[in-house]
């Protein structure tokens, strides 16, 4: 279910379930700074949607793709994100990190 969220300018939780921690994204972060700045690993991407390195597995929540590299039917499906440059439609995100 989609919640009106404004993506630009409410930050994300992000719970990544592996290793069972919950992130506060603020605006103008992205997912993958924020998993970073946490100490997490995660490859190292192009940071652009471009290269695919940081495509990441969702549990739960929707995604608010804005990659160019997954096309109309991965976005539809919802079921991976690229945490670069995506953000979320929804206040929560669940990833396989």
């Amino acid at each position: 279910m989609t919640v009106d969220h404004d993506t630009d300018t409410a930050p994300v939780q992000v719970v990544c379930e592996t290793a069972g921690r919950v992130l506060l994204v603020p605006p103008g972060t992205s997912i993958l700074q924020a998993v970073r700045d946490a100490g997490l690993e995660v490859m190292p991407p192009c940071a652009d949607g471009l290269c695919g390195g940081c495509e990441t597995r969702i549990l739960d929540g929707e995604p608010d793709h804005r990659d160019g590299l997954l096309t109309a039917e991965e976005h539809a499906l919802g079921d991976t994100m690229l945490i670069c440059v995506s953000r979320a439609r929804t206040p929560r995100l669940v990833l396989d990190l």
